[in-house]
């Protein structure tokens, strides 16, 4: 089946507080969070997604340039509006509507490659990701049949009982979509009464009271479906990924005195046997040979390190190409 990939990007970040930056272009680990989900896209589909774009429009565009088909939302009209802009760009090209917010950039192509997956296994309207969290706050909560089977609605947590607000299992704002049941569903939603917005989770219980099954797919891991609209959420999402991004090393057989203070964005490729001190920064697209050693609070930015190096403490290099065996000893400091 044909898959489309259409991405969230219109939101106004209001809660950035940011004078000049969208939201989608706030940077997450040296790059911008789009580019995170277009990343994403390219792993699933070799179509560029369709962008959904609102404010700051332009500057997103300026950046990626043609990795995506861009369809403007000039009005924030809700979830539901910003995804019928994409109707035009993709109306009887696609069998499958892959859904999903540019603000994600924690989202792992292995859980969308399962969420179509199940889709394709259990046809019909929609099947969306969930997550069980440990802390349910401030999210829809997902309404299950009997003996928790199929999905039969999303409440608002400011809509729910209070035995709704326990329910753990959250909606991600993630979906896959038959596209001929989407486009003329989506002609049908009607603007929330409290705010006037179109949402998609209101197609959740529309496809219910259409007859058709709705599934879901529970994500095992509750940072995937971090979205970003605050300045603290993009420090945990830092913090997660600088996690991720440790932890890969070091069962790849790297040596990290401590990683709490290891700091490695996602381009940067480290060999086995290297020995990082604490206080490592290594940025951009540095490249760290076999064996190496990267003595403490040494910073490198777009170096590349054959085999056998050693920076010493402190050390900062930028745009550089050492041989290996190299070494560079810190800046000289008095003794007495």
């Amino acid at each position: 089946m044909n898959l489309a990939v259409v991405i969230l990007a219109a939101g106004k970040g209001t809660r950035m507080y940011s004078s000049h930056l969208p939201k989608v272009l706030h940077p997450l680990g040296g790059r911008p969070l789009v580019a995170y989900s277009v990343d994403l896209a390219a792993r699933l589909t070799p179509d560029p997604p369709v962008l959904v774009i609102g404010h700051g429009g332009e500057q997103v565009q300026a950046f990626l340039q043609d990795r995506a088909r861009y369809v403007l939302q000039a009005e924030q009209l809700g979830t539901g509006h910003a995804l019928l802009q994409a109707e035009a760009a993709l109306r009887d090209q696609a069998d499958l509507v892959l859904v999903y917010a540019a603000d994600m950039p924690l989202l792992t192509a292995a859980s969308l490659r399962r969420l179509v997956a199940v889709h394709s296994q259990h046809p019909g309207p929609l099947t969306l990701l969930t997550v069980i969290a440990a802390h349910p706050r401030g999210f829809g909560r997902i309404l299950r049949g009997e003996g928790g089977g199929e999905v039969l609605g999303i409440v608002e947590e400011a809509e729910a009982t209070p035995a709704q607000r326990q329910i753990r299992e959250l909606n991600a704002g993630v979906y896959c979509f038959a596209a001929e049941w989407l486009w003329p569903a989506l002609q049908r939603l009607r603007p929330s009464p409290r705010k006037g917005e179109v949402y998609l989770t209101d197609l959740v219980q529309m496809a219910v009271e259409d007859g058709f099954a709705v599934h879901a797919v529970i994500t095992e891991d509750e940072t995937e479906t971090l979205g970003i609209n605050t300045r603290l959420h993009l420090a945990e999402a830092e913090a997660t990924l600088r996690r991720r991004i440790n932890q890969a090393l070091l069962e790849g057989g790297v040596t990290m005195i401590d990683p709490a203070t290891t700091y490695i964005q996602p381009d940067v490729v480290v060999e086995p046997d290297s020995v990082l001190w604490p206080g490592v920064c290594l940025l951009g697209r540095t490249q760290i040979g076999q064996g190496c050693e990267i003595g403490p609070h040494a910073l490198l930015q777009d170096v590349v390190a054959g085999p056998g190096c050693y920076i010493g403490p402190g050390v900062v290099l930028r745009n550089q190409a050492l041989p290996p065996g190299t070494r560079i000893e810190p800046p000289q400091i008095g003794m007495g």
